[in-house]
């Protein structure tokens, strides 16, 4: 079988696999639902509270990154999409059958990873579209537009990001090899981990570091004050936590029995 033949049978699979799971679907369903949710109440209750903001706080309003606030939930989704990408075929046992289906483990790893990647690259993208646009509708006097300075880079931004947390979780999934482990880990580390060390003083510069605050700068208009870097510095952040995860969990399926 030639190279270009096993990429698109290997690709092919990847997506009947995907596909034919649920639980896949539900989890990306999840994701843009919680997210355009929780993005349009929070944008809701900005516009009714704006008149009660300093006049500082209101040049500093960030219209377009207040619709993005539900990402801080959509994250946790698109976290359990990666992992239950590749943790499930551990849990299950069907590695051992998809490995001896595709022996050239890289080629496996490159599939499955391309084909989740793409399912989540045109959610997180619809979902970011979707969650600015709610979340301006209901901004009122106080919105902004597609066009306006930096508002489609921010969109993008925030469902890149999207995307990027998805391949994080899975590189870090392939490395754990459990689902379980992986989620018991990832969930409670975004979730809680990285608000705490964000409030505390000696953590608070190491914390500007982590995925999620760089994500959360990838979806700004207006930079935070005490981050030390703007939406490009937070993707090559991002996309430095991204290469690490799929370099580790390359270098664990190539090294380990299934």
């Amino acid at each position: 079988m030639s190279a270009t033949t096993a990429t698109t049978a290997t690709l092919r699979s990847e997506w009947a696999k995907l596909t034919t799971v649920r639980s896949t679907g539900w989890t990306l369903f999840a994701a843009f639902a919680v997210t355009v949710a929780f993005g349009t109440l929070i944008s809701a209750l900005s516009n009714a509270q704006y008149d009660d903001l300093s006049q500082q706080e209101k040049l500093n309003f960030d219209a377009a990154g207040t619709s993005f606030t539900g990402g801080v939930l959509g994250q946790l989704a698109m976290i359990a999409f990666g992992v239950m990408v590749i943790g499930g075929e551990y849990s299950t046992g069907m590695i051992r059958n998809s490995l001896a289906a595709v022996p050239r483990r890289g080629l496996f790893y490159f599939g499955k990873l391309t084909v989740a990647t793409g399912a989540a690259l045109v959610v997180g993208i619809t979902t970011s579209f979707v969650t600015f646009f709610a979340g301006q509708a209901v901004l009122g006097s106080h919105s902004t537009t597609i066009g306006a300075e930096n508002v489609l880079r921010a969109t993008l931004g925030a469902g890149l990001y999207m995307t990027l947390m998805a391949v994080f979780s899975m590189g870090v999934a392939t490395m754990l090899r459990s689902s379980m482990l992986a989620m018991g880990i990832l969930m409670p580390f975004f979730f809680l981990v990285t608000q705490i060390l964000g409030s505390v003083p000696g953590a608070k510069d190491v914390a500007h570091y982590l995925p999620d605050q760089a994500g959360e700068a990838m979806a700004r208009t207006v930079p935070l004050e005490d981050v030390p870097y703007g939406p490009g510095g937070g993707l090559l952040i991002m996309l430095l936590w991204v290469a690490a995860s799929v370099l580790g969990g390359y270098l664990v399926l190539r090294g380990r029995d299934a």
